[in-house]
């Protein structure tokens, strides 16, 4: 089938990304780093898929693309061929002018039946004599283009024909050199005496004066300079920033294909420059162009040297050509990495995107920018000066992401209905129905109670309803509850890749008490050296410290005592997080760290779990390691406190507490 393509203009269907869909890609890389530029950067370095399945590519997949380009040129192309073309015109030129002599000296040989004249035989002498000096040169002409040139160019030649090869063979050569560094004096040098340089040294001249007057803070008239020497620049230059940057683009293309020739080619090229260039004053007038332009605009790596290893040759114009290609491709990789590194897109030259790697790259990138501003527009963000924050509804969106991926990973039926012995009132409703009692919540089943006036009265209108037709809905009585999760945030926690899924658990199980009990009451501790409460809103962004060192439990169950204090409904829980046992306790109002625990921090622990248990407040501990002195420990805290030890991992984590939450709301009565 042909196929037709286009750039979109805005009635084709494209790139469509739900910031909700956007809100859980990002969520989990905002609870590991607690960083929303860093969770942006992630997208944009390994971009993302919108609802429909469409990919944007991310700048690694840009990166990737520019290093397989560079490489295809690399391992394409032969740069020693750079002067193949060159030598074999040179020994065009040599060959010509051998034939050109030979020929001078036929003509110059008398018919055997032709008396000889003494002057026309001192003139065959003369011209033999001049031949062989000729021919001498041009034996002793050295092997490279480079030396040759240079003695071609003083030598006088006697054959016409090779004379002007030499000469369109340098006029070539002006442009391509000349024109490296001013890109319209290719068709300004195209019949240019070599003598008559004065309009370039007058431009040279006063393009150095104007970079002086610019590096001096002054403001040179550049429209005037545009005026008289416009013609030996792109016409789209309008500045001199413009210009500035063009002549360095220009001026490192030569110097990469100096710097990727072999030594005795780069000799050669040298000898060439030197001879297009036998003008002293615009030799040194060019020097000066050169170090104003580093003063001004520093090249930074621009002129790199390239490892070429293909068997495709090369002319010097192709090699120019080629060098100008390789350093657009390695802006563009400079570009995007100091993008990775900022976090910023906007250092992505878009035009040249979209030149190097065609227009999707270029709406790529669009799409890319437009995910903070998509997530502003939705209320997850809010812009503080020039930082992005969370809004409320982005947290509800993580907590909500971090319960669902718990719920996913369960089996079907894991829970959710609970079986108990009870029905009853004051609850939540169930799936099941019974006869109506005196004093039962009247949570109608209206198309129970039709069908048993249906089954003892039999079919027929109106429906006669009398008392003993009547169903209700049964309930589940649900207990209000007061938890203070307590969160192990010391070093192993980290290094043992259990933070992220702390995180996530408390999350998870904040948006399951918005969501299911609302009436439930839920606070935050975390507990290194000292413990600390925080608020919810705040745990995405809430990062590790890793300075500190310390797993304070004695400190959390005092905290956590004060805070389930201010209620008095008899179900009160702390779920401790934990990976390791006790190493520090309070003494003085500071905290004494030591490792191995000693015997002290062990008994001032217990005692804070003694106080508790005391207020008939539960503790049940999720133990994320086996060792066994943590194990030992929370084997005392079970005895004392009659709470529960589960054993976890950091991927069943979220399963245990919230099935375990869930399980002890279900105490139901009658």
């Amino acid at each position: 089938m042909p196929y037709r393509y286009s750039r979109w203009d805005g009635t084709q269907p494209g790139f469509s990304f739900d910031p909700d869909d956007l809100m859980r890609q990002i969520s989990d890389d905002l609870l590991n780093e607690g960083d929303l530029r860093w969770a942006l950067q992630r997208i944009h370095r390994w971009g993302a898929e919108d609802q429909d399945g469409n990919r944007i590519r991310g700048l690694q997949d840009m990166l990737d693309k520019l290093r397989e380009m560079r490489r295809n040129e690399l391992e394409s192309h032969d740069l020693n061929s750079v002067f193949d073309d060159i030598q074999q015109k040179l020994d065009d030129i040599i060959d010509a002018e051998r034939r050109g002599i030979e020929r001078r000296l036929e003509q110059a040989r008398p018919p055997a039946d032709q008396a000889h004249d003494e002057s026309t035989e001192q003139m065959r002498e003369a011209l033999q004599l001049i031949s062989e000096r000729k021919l001498e040169s041009l034996d002793n002409l050295p092997p490279d283009a480079g030396g040759r040139i240079k003695e071609l160019s003083d030598y006088e030649f006697l054959d016409a024909d090779a004379r002007q090869k030499f000469q369109q063979l340098m006029e070539q050569l002006r442009q391509q050199i000349m024109g490296s560094y001013f890109e319209g004096m290719k068709q300004q040098l195209e019949n240019l005496d070599p003598a008559d340089l004065q309009p370039l040294r007058d431009m040279v001249r006063d393009l150095n004066k104007m970079l002086r007057e610019h590096r001096r803070g002054e403001n040179p008239d550049f429209q005037d300079f545009k005026r008289k020497h416009g013609h030996f620049f792109p016409p789209d230059i309008n500045s001199l920033d413009e210009l500035v940057e063009h002549l360095q683009q220009q001026m490192a293309q030569m110097q990469s294909l100096m710097k990727s020739m072999s030594p005795e080619m780069r000799e050669s090229m040298r000898q060439m420059l030197d001879n297009m260039l036998r003008d002293d004053r615009l030799r040194w007038d060019l020097a000066q162009l050169a170090a104003n332009l580093e003063r001004i605009l520093p090249m930074q790596g621009m002129a790199g040297r390239y490892p070429f290893q293909g068997p495709e040759p090369v002319g010097m114009e192709e090699a120019l050509r080629l060098m100008g290609r390789l350093q657009q491709l390695d802006n563009l990789d400079r570009q995007i990495r100091r993008s990775q590194g900022s976090g910023g897109l906007g250092e992505i030259d878009a035009d040249l995107l979209e030149q190097l790697l065609g227009p999707e790259s270029r709406e790529d990138l669009e799409n890319l920018q437009q995910l903070a501003k998509l997530l502003e527009e939705a209320g997850y963000v809010r812009k503080n000066g020039n930082v992005y924050e969370l809004t409320a509804k982005a947290i509800r969106r993580i907590g909500q992401k971090a319960l669902n991926d718990i719920f996913s990973s369960l089996k079907r039926d894991a829970f959710g209905r609970h079986e108990t012995q009870f029905r009853g009132i004051g609850g939540e409703r169930t799936y099941e129905s019974k006869r109506y009692e005196f004093g039962d919540p009247f949570h109608l089943d209206l198309r129970q109670t039709l069908m048993n006036a249906v089954d003892r009265r039999g079919p027929g209108s109106p429906v006669d309803l009398s008392d003993e037709d009547f169903e209700v809905h049964r309930t589940e009585y649900t207990s209000q509850c007061s938890t203070v999760l307590m969160v192990d945030m010391s070093r192993s926690m980290v290094l043992r890749g259990c933070f992220l899924a702390a995180k996530k658990v408390a999350m998870a199980l904040d948006s399951l008490i918005r969501g299911q009990f609302p009436h439930d009451n839920l606070y935050l501790l975390m507990f290194s050296d000292l413990a600390r409460e925080i608020q919810i809103e705040s745990l995405p962004v809430f990062a590790w410290d890793d300075v500190v060192y310390g797993t304070n439990m004695q400190h959390g169950f005092l905290l956590a005592r004060q805070l389930l204090s201010r209620h008095k409904g008899a179900n009160r829980q702390i779920i401790m997080i934990t990976d390791g046992e006790p190493t520090a306790h309070l003494e003085g109002g500071r905290a004494v760290f030591s490792y191995p625990p000693t015997y002290q921090t062990y008994a001032e622990t217990l005692k804070a779990v003694n106080r508790c248990t005391r207020d008939g407040i539960l503790i049940n501990t999720f133990m994320l390691e086996r060792n066994y002195y943590l194990s030992e420990f929370v084997d005392e805290i079970t005895k004392i406190n009659g709470g529960r030890t589960f054993y976890a991992t950091p991927d069943d984590l979220g399963e245990y507490v919230i099935v375990d939450y869930v399980k002890s709301k279900r105490r139901v009565v009658r």
